[in-house]
């Protein structure tokens, strides 16, 4: 078997494991829903679904990894032309144009959130994802800007922006379930971002980053 193959085939067993466990955790709740109870579910071994998922909570925060590099990206793709606040203000505009199921807004986003809500276990989970994609944005910041690793308003940025995008993503959620409609909802978080971006561009107005 070739290298590529098995690849995918690992790729293709991890990406249904995390679609059965978080179909699991909607219907049950994620507190239910056991790993034994998912192994069993899939036909494979318990260890199998710790080789692919060393955490319980990240066969619900699969995608994680996706957007992480997204962000990171950014920086990359924009050279040094652009700001980065700017750049990932126009970065929110362009997920919801391409329709990212990172800013979907939908019953099934819906269930998704409150199934997070509902559990103390993934509510702290995504505190700690959170946490780790500030420090992803710090570092690249910090490299965009020539900067120490350490630059404190590279710190500074980063977690105004993560802020701002969160704050962002949870008043769209709530403007869903307030309204059923997916387009009122992707404008409310794109006008928070917008605010947000403004705010952080006032911060850190005499930065690189700005």
């Amino acid at each position: 078997m070739s290298s590529d193959l098995r690849e995918r085939k690992r790729l293709a067993l991890r990406e249904s494991l995390s679609d059965l466990a978080t179909a699991m955790f909607m219907e049950r709740g994620f507190d239910q829903v056991t790993v034994d109870d998912i192994a069993a579910a899939a036909d494979v071994g318990r260890k199998t679904v710790f080789n692919h998922f060393p955490r319980k909570e990240d066969l619900f925060f699969d995608r994680n990894g996706e957007i992480r590099e997204v962000l990171k990206d950014v920086l990359t793709e924009r050279g040094q032309t652009l700001a980065p606040v700017e750049a990932y203000r126009l970065l929110a505009h362009r997920l919801v144009a391409g329709r990212s199921a990172y800013v979907a807004f939908s019953a099934q986003s819906r269930r998704f959130v409150e199934t997070v809500e509902a559990s103390p276990a993934l509510t702290a989970r995504a505190r700690e994802l959170a946490s780790e994609i500030a420090q992803d944005l710090v570092l690249a910041l910090a490299g965009w800007a020539q900067l120490d690793a350490g630059d404190p308003d590279a710190y500074l940025a980063a977690h105004l922006l993560v802020t701002a995008w969160t704050a962002a993503r949870m008043h769209g959620h709530r403007v869903y379930v307030a309204t059923s409609s997916a387009k009122k909802a992707q404008a409310a978080f794109l006008r928070m971002v917008d605010q947000g971006s403004a705010g952080v561009q006032a911060a850190m107005a005499g930065t690189p980053y700005a």
